[in-house]
């Protein structure tokens, strides 16, 4: 094992790749907000979650659950 390996190991990183499985919480609706929200210019994307938990009344943590899923999966065919 190299250093970076080592380094990423330790860090918690590079040892297993994260799941891009759709999180029983992610709607289409959701995906299809975010989109329609990053196409607006109204934010940064980063700054979405505060839209989701006013539009959706989810919590700020599933929010994050959905966010991070939209930001994984943007641009691919199948999400």
């Amino acid at each position: 094992m190299n250093m970076n390996n080592k380094a990423a190991a330790v860090m918690g990183e590079g040892i297993a790749p994260r799941s891009s499985k759709r999180p029983a919480i992610v709607s289409d609706e959701h995906l299809r907000f975010l989109d329609a929200l990053r196409e607006s210019g109204a934010t940064n994307m980063f700054g979405a979650g505060p839209y989701l938990v006013e539009q959706f009344n989810v919590t700020r943590s599933e929010s994050h659950t959905i966010l991070g899923y939209w930001m994984k999966s943007f641009g691919k065919e199948t999400r």
